[in-house]
C-alpha cells in the first residue's frame, strides 16, 4: 500500500512538471505572438500615417497647383477662341475690301515708279543735256515722287490697310496666347504627374497595409489558440495541485487584460472591415484571394 502511495506520489510530481513545462512553452510561445501583434499594429500605425501624410501633400501641395493651373489655361483658352473668332472676322472683311478695290480705279506699283525714277536719274548722269532737258526730267522725277508719296500716304489711311495692322496685332497676340497655352499646360501636366506618383506611392502602401492586417488577423488566431490551449493545461495543473488557494490577478494583470483587450477590439473591427470587402467582392464577382475566401467561409460555418 506504501509502495502504491509512492509510486501516485512520483507520478503526480511528473505530471505537474510535465504540465507546467508545457505550461511554460504555451506561455512563451503565445507571448512571442503577442509582441509580434503589437509590432504589427505599430506598423500599420505608421502605414496609415503616411498614407495621410502622402494624401495631405498630394491634395494641398500638387492638386492645388495642378487646379491653378488648369484655371489659367482655360481662362487663356477662351481668351484664345476671342482673338480667333476677332481674326476670322478680319479676314472676311478683307475679302469685302478687297473686292470693293477691285471695281474701283487701279492702284498704281511702287515699283515701276521707283524703276522710272531711277531711269531718268540714270539719264541725268549719263547723257549731255542742256539746262532745260536736265530741268524737264528733274520736273518729271519730282511729279513721280510726288505721285508715290501720295500713294503711299493714301495707302496707309486706307481701310485695307487699317485691316491689314489689325490682321498683324492680332496674330501676334495670338501666338503669344499659343506660347503662354504651351506653358501653362506644361507646369499642369508637370503637377498632375507628381500628384499621381504620390497616388501610386499610396496605392502602394495601402497595399501593404492590406497584407499587413492579414498577417495580423493570422497571427492573433495562432496567438488566441496557444493562449487556449494555456488556459486548458493551467486547469488540468490546478487539478493536481496540492494549493488549493484561489488564482487572485494583481492590479497589473487587469491593466494588461484592458490593454490586450484594446488591442483585441482594434483586430476584430479590421477584421470586419475585411470581412465587409470580401463580401462586396463577392457580390461584385470579382476573384477573392485565399484570406478573404476563409473570412467568409469562417463567417458560414458560424
Amino acid at each position: 500500500m506504501s509502495r502504491n502511495n509512492t509510486r501516485n506520489s512520483q507520478n503526480s510530481r511528473t505530471s505537474f512538471r510535465g504540465l507546467q513545462i508545457l505550461i511554460e512553452d504555451l506561455r512563451q510561445k503565445r507571448d512571442d505572438l503577442n509582441l509580434k501583434t503589437k509590432d504589427f499594429i505599430i506598423e500599420l500605425q505608421e502605414i496609415e500615417t503616411e498614407i495621410n501624410s502622402s494624401l495631405k501633400s498630394a491634395k494641398e501641395k500638387y492638386k492645388k497647383k495642378r487646379d491653378y493651373w488648369n484655371n489659367k489655361v482655360k481662362a487663356l483658352k477662351d481668351k484664345k477662341i476671342e482673338y480667333k473668332t476677332l481674326l476670322d472676322n478680319l479676314f472676311e472683311e478683307k475679302k469685302s475690301i478687297q473686292k470693293k478695290g477691285n471695281n474701283s480705279e487701279r492702284p498704281i506699283s511702287i515699283k515701276q515708279v521707283d524703276r522710272k525714277i531711277s531711269n531718268l536719274e540714270r539719264i541725268i548722269e549719263t547723257e549731255n543735256l542742256d539746262i532745260a532737258e536736265e530741268n524737264a526730267i528733274v520736273d518729271k522725277i519730282k511729279i513721280l515722287a510726288e505721285s508715290k508719296h501720295q500713294f503711299l500716304a493714301n495707302q496707309q489711311n486706307s481701310d485695307f490697310f487699317k485691316i491689314e495692322r489689325k490682321i498683324e496685332i492680332v496674330k501676334i497676340n495670338l501666338n503669344k496666347i499659343y506660347e503662354q497655352l504651351n506653358k501653362w499646360s506644361n507646369k499642369s501636366q508637370e503637377n498632375h504627374a507628381k500628384m499621381l506618383e504620390i497616388f501610386n506611392k499610396v496605392d502602394e502602401l495601402r497595399e501593404q497595409k492590406r497584407k499587413r492586417e492579414e498577417e495580423l488577423i493570422e497571427n492573433k488566431k495562432a496567438a488566441d489558440s496557444y493562449h487556449e490551449q494555456y488556459l486548458q493545461v493551467m486547469n488540468q495543473r490546478k487539478k493536481i495541485s496540492k494549493d488549493k488557494k484561489p488564482y487572485n490577478p494583481s492590479k497589473k494583470a487587469h491593466v494588461k487584460s484592458r490593454r490586450f483587450n484594446n488591442r483585441n477590439e482594434m483586430i476584430e473591427k479590421i477584421k470586419q472591415n475585411k470581412l465587409a470587402e470580401a463580401i462586396e467582392k463577392q457580390k461584385a464577382g470579382k476573384k477573392l484571394n485565399l484570406f478573404e475566401a476563409r473570412l467568409i467561409l469562417e463567417r458560414a460555418g458560424r
